[in-house]
């Protein structure tokens, strides 16, 4: 997650299509909220990317199993 972190912290995004390039296994979920798949596909990150403030607001770290029990759209 230090990966993910000092990556996201350095990026420049304008848009989803940047930041999926950078990092490709990220997803749209829903209402601007945004899935990264982190260590190995293990844990997952949820936040909202403000494109224009360059800033990611962190709405849920766990597990993938954890991930997969929630509902994204509630948080």
């Amino acid at each position: 997650m230090a990966d993910w972190h000092t990556t996201t912290s350095d990026a420049d995004w304008n848009n989803f299509s940047e930041l999926k390039a950078t990092f490709n296994s990220a997803d749209y979920v829903t209402n601007g909220k945004i899935v990264f798949d982190v260590g190995g596909n293990k844990y997952r990150i949820v936040g909202l990317v403000g494109f224009r403030t360059k800033r990611v607001f962190i709405l849920f770290v766990g597990t993938h199993a954890e991930y997969d029990a929630m509902d994204v759209a509630k948080l």
